[in-house]
């Protein structure tokens, strides 16, 4: 399979590879028709940049120019990991890529079937996940066939992601690092092997990366974020008023919750819960419920990645009360 997804990408075709974060939606990065082909099989915004997954560090020179220290620091710690990192792009890098912008994001996939695909390709490989643009993101290659289908020339099934949500994006660009988007690895932990007090987090910036739309990870149906003290008073009223919904909390499910529809009761470990949140809210989305209720998870830093998912994803959902 490895070989065969190898010749598809260099005939210009789509390949669907696993990785430790999300399934990716993989192209050759260098031919501008197979990048536009990805575009086009996601509904993507063509300013909305891809990021290029490489098969080692040592690949990053080939891609980016005037990468400063802390990045290769970083890449060496980290990489293979869910870590990308926005650095200037290299001349050779289509603007198609990159949302026509002159920075690339980098990354290497630590997933044994996505790096023998990189080694055997031997390129770099343009893979944003692999669903349709601002949906519920794969962590399964059914989860792949149900999104995409036929638009995919080939799926490599590599079973679940192990991480379960996107890797954290640090802006290489000024003269501090920035983190654009929070995944697993923690701007804490960033900090501390850079040495550096903090690094700080910015919501937008003017350096365009995946996963900045205001709606985005979202299922079909509105999903609503309730805070943890209100949660159980919420179900009692939406109860009582003969809502029909499906719900995704930390406790399980009451007596008294008169409702036949699905109530999944998640872990309070958030390395497991970003590990199984996106198959969660796809089994509440397939749900009969006519929308999904979440308990928010705690405020501290350990959560702050499965927030951000799940406040996006939340976004446009009218009021429920």
């Amino acid at each position: 399979m490895i070989l065969q997804a190898a010749s598809l990408l260099q005939a210009g075709k789509l390949v669907a590879i696993p990785t430790e974060t999300v399934y990716g939606l993989g192209a050759d990065a260098l031919n501008t028709n197979a990048i536009q082909k990805i575009y086009a099989a996601k509904n993507r915004p063509m300013t909305n940049p891809l990021i290029i997954h490489l098969p080692n560090d040592e690949a990053m020179s080939d891609w980016a120019i005037d990468i400063p220290k802390h990045a290769w620091t970083l890449a060496k710690k980290y990489w293979p990991g869910p870590l990308t990192l926005i650095l200037p792009k290299h001349p050779r890098v289509p603007l198609s890529a990159t949302g026509n912008q002159n920075s690339v994001g980098l990354r290497v996939p630590n997933h044994p079937m996505a790096l023998a695909l990189l080694k055997v390709f031997g390129g770099g490989i343009a893979a944003p996940s692999a669903n349709r643009y601002g949906r519920i993101s794969p962590t399964t290659a059914a989860h792949v066939e149900e999104e995409l289908g036929s638009q995919v020339d080939l799926i490599l099934d590599g079973g679940p992601c192990q991480v379960g949500i996107e890797s954290t994006i640090i802006s290489m660009l000024g003269e501090e690092p920035i983190v654009l988007r929070q995944g697993s690895l923690s701007a804490v932990e960033i900090a501390d092997t850079l040495g550096l007090p903090s690094i700080s987090y910015r919501t937008s910036s003017a350096t365009q990366v995946p996963g900045q739309s205001e709606s985005h990870y979202a299922p079909s149906k509105s999903l609503y974020l309730v805070e943890q003290i209100r949660f159980l008073d919420a179900v009692q009223q939406l109860e009582k008023r003969g809502d029909k919904f499906s719900v995704l909390s930390f406790g399980v499910k009451p007596k008294a919750f008169l409702s036949q529809h699905l109530w999944i009761s998640a872990s309070n470990d958030p390395a497991s819960y970003a590990h199984h949140l996106y198959a969660y809210l796809r089994l509440l989305d397939h749900s009969p419920g006519d929308f999904i209720l979440v308990e928010a998870p705690p405020t501290d830093i350990a959560w702050a990645a499965v927030i951000d998912r799940l406040r996006r994803a939340s976004c446009q959902a009218s009021p429920l009360f």
